[in-house]
């Protein structure tokens, strides 16, 4: 609404200054003269008036009935004062010459470009609950007597059993009744590992089952399954964050206050005089410059630059009040996977017993792992491409065959190999041998996945996988805290994992064993204590935290609904941008108040002169000048903002400041 009100007015202002004779004659010319032309001014600036004007006299109205005068009665007044006396003059009553057609035009032309701007700065709370929608199918396999259906989600009900194929999301929650498979969680739990579920197991609606096809008997539909819980907490965390409001209105309340009561005080005053001519035209040009284009521009214009600096550093805001907010965060709560951490399996270490070198094993377990898309067997190819000497020794694998749950099995140079985990050693008969099992404990102590590379029936060594920590989070946490911001961790993962990722990159505080739903209870403990929380998360499960949160960041190659749930959302995936936008913060914190000053002062200044309280020293602002002064204001204040563009919000910088 504020963009198309916007450049009609703009057309529409154009004749209307170059039309107004107190406008041209303040440069010593006069306007255009043709049959007609003296109404160009009046009929166009009514009609902004009436169309550009529209949403500030509707808001002037209602702060006015809501007895909380802002920036919307602020311009309601000064528009409708220069209306007023703009139509006065050009009727020719009472001999006054208050021509304010052009100073209504721009006023409301400038006002109208700084609610568009702030309105474009404003994030939308409504998508992060479409986001959420979409991770249910529209449809499901509903298993009859017949076989299966195809039937609409909304048809299911308690009791039904669906088919859930490989590759398939969950329809509804339920319990698995026939079959086994690999569960990606992560859209849920935001952890980026598999859980195997079998019969009797539960499974949430919007996971997906990655490698078998389950039947599911569901036990809960539409606003009771978990992601619909999900979705209330969002709304109701997003509804307790919304209330902030705009720096600028409390400035503008204040000088809706000063300017009102200025007036009231000229008119008294030069009627007292025995001047009612003057007490009219200084009443007037009081009530008109009191209302500054400076002041409207003020904040939009450094939250417009501001968010354009940030998104050229990777740092998408879209929500003003977020970036108000940041400078004054006291502790920054990271998500710990694919957050901190990159939120894939990576070989972290091996062990090998006697004779065997880790280049043999990691190029035996590579080669074995070859044919299988599991996330884990990833980790170790990758892991065996990357060592050159295990590289070089080319083995490659045959008669590759899957034992789900356990591990693979294939043939490598001639030789049997299996790669597994506990079950696998079980399964076999083996034991870990003693000369790496002082090794092996301490990585299950730890938290560490660990797989055993076996070789013709005998453990020639194992491997620790974990869940990489990013170099960038090290450089982030440094940095926040020369800063004076605490950085906190939470994860769903146990005690011994988070606190070795925790005592690894040096956080302050660690939640561990938090469940997806009680995310958003720890913000309000750290809520509790006193503490201005920002949360950085990627998954659905950290929607309501981000939502709760006096700030919610959003890590780019996260979900939908975590980008949609925040008020930032960072493009990228490193955390060092987080840097970047308290940086930002407060720098533009800065130029608010500078603006505001310099917006505000003005006027403190230019009423009274206007006024004429220095008029007995012949010193007198006369209705042109003010407005001209008023339009300068508002250059100093756009080049003021502008020099948020001389910030430097690389990451290496920050990281190192």
């Amino acid at each position: 609404m504020f963009k198309n009100r916007f450049w009609i007015n703009l057309v529409l202002a154009v004749p209307v200054v170059a039309f107004s004779p107190m406008f041209t004659m303040f440069f010593g010319v006069m306007p255009p003269e043709f049959p007609g032309s003296t109404w160009i001014a009046p009929i166009l600036g009514t009609a902004i008036f009436v169309y550009g004007g529209a949403p500030f006299l509707k808001g002037g109205l209602t702060e006015l009935k809501s007895r909380q005068p802002g920036m919307m009665l602020l311009i309601a007044m000064a528009i409708s004062v220069a209306f007023i006396a703009s139509w006065i003059t050009t009727l020719g009553i009472g001999g006054v010459d208050l021509d304010f057609w052009w100073e209504l035009a721009l006023l409301v032309v400038i006002m109208l470009l700084g609610h568009w701007m702030e309105m474009r700065a404003l994030g939308s709370a409504a998508g992060a609950l479409d986001a959420l929608a979409a991770l249910l199918p529209d449809e499901a396999d509903r298993v009859t007597s017949t076989g299966p259906e195809t039937v609409p989600v909304s048809a299911l009900v308690v009791g039904d059993v669906v088919l859930v194929r490989s590759g398939a999301r969950v329809p509804a929650d339920g319990q698995i009744t026939d079959g086994t498979a690999e569960f990606d969680e992560s859209m849920i739990t935001g952890e980026s590992r598999t859980v195997s579920r079998t019969i009797g197991d539960t499974v949430v609606a919007g996971t997906v089952a990655t490698d078998n096809a389950v039947r599911v008997q569901v036990n809960a539909v539409g606003s009771e399954t978990s992601l619909a819980g999900v979705q209330r907490l969002v709304t109701e965390a997003q509804a307790s964050s919304s209330r902030a409001q705009a720096l600028a209105d409390k400035a503008a309340a204040l000088l809706f206050y000063f300017a009102l009561g200025s007036g009231i005080l000229t008119f008294i005053s030069w009627m007292l005089l025995g001047s009612p001519d003057d007490a009219v035209i200084r009443t007037v040009t009081v009530l008109v410059i009191a209302c500054p284009h400076a002041l409207g521009l003020a904040i939009p214009l450094v939250i417009a630059i501001s968010t354009e600096r940030a998104a050229k550093a990777g740092v998408l805001i879209k929500n003003r009040i977020a970036l108000e907010r940041m400078r004054t965060i006291d502790v920054i709560l990271f998500d710990k996977t694919g957050t901190l951490t990159e939120g894939q399996h990576a070989v972290t270490a091996t062990t090998t017993i006697t004779g065997t070198t880790e280049p043999e094993l990691l190029a035996l377990a590579g080669a074995a792992e070859a044919d299988s898309e599991h996330p884990v067997a990833r980790a170790i190819v990758t892991a065996a491409g990357t060592n050159p000497d295990a590289a070089d020794l080319g083995y490659t694998g045959t008669g590759f065959s899957s034992m789900t749950g356990r591990g693979v099995r294939a043939t490598v140079n001639g030789s049997d190999i299996a790669v597994g985990g506990p079950n696998m050693l079980k399964e076999l008969g083996l034991e870990t041998p003693a000369d790496i099992a002082g090794t092996v404990q301490d990585w299950v102590g730890r938290g560490a996945s660990v797989l055993h590379v076996i070789r013709d029936g005998s453990v020639i060594g194992a491997l620790r996988l974990e869940d990489k920590v990013r170099e960038e989070s090290r450089a982030a946490v440094k940095a926040l805290q020369a800063r004076g911001v605490k950085v906190a961790m939470i994860t769903g993962d146990a005690r011994q994992v988070a606190d070795v990722v925790g005592k690894e990159l040096g956080i302050d505080e660690v939640f561990a064993d938090v469940l997806p739903k009680d995310k958003d209870s720890k913000v309000t403990e750290l809520q509790s204590r006193g503490l201005k929380v920002a949360m950085v998360g990627d998954g659905v499960n950290d929607a309501p935290a981000l939502a709760r949160a006096e700030v919610g960041i959003a890590i780019g190659a996260g979900t939908d609904v975590a980008m949609e749930s925040a008020g930032v959302v960072l493009a990228g995936n490193d955390p060092r941008a987080v840097l970047a936008l308290i940086d930002l913060s407060r720098a533009s914190y800065r130029k608010m108040i500078q603006n505001l000053i310099w917006a505000t002062g003005y006027n403190v200044l230019a009423v009274p002169l206007a006024a004429g309280v220095l008029a007995f020293a012949g010193i007198l602002l006369s209705p042109a000048a003010g407005a001209v002064l008023m339009s300068v204001s508002t250059i100093v204040v756009a080049l003021n903002a502008q020099l948020l563009r001389r910030i430097d919000l690389s990451p290496e910088r920050i990281s190192t400041n």
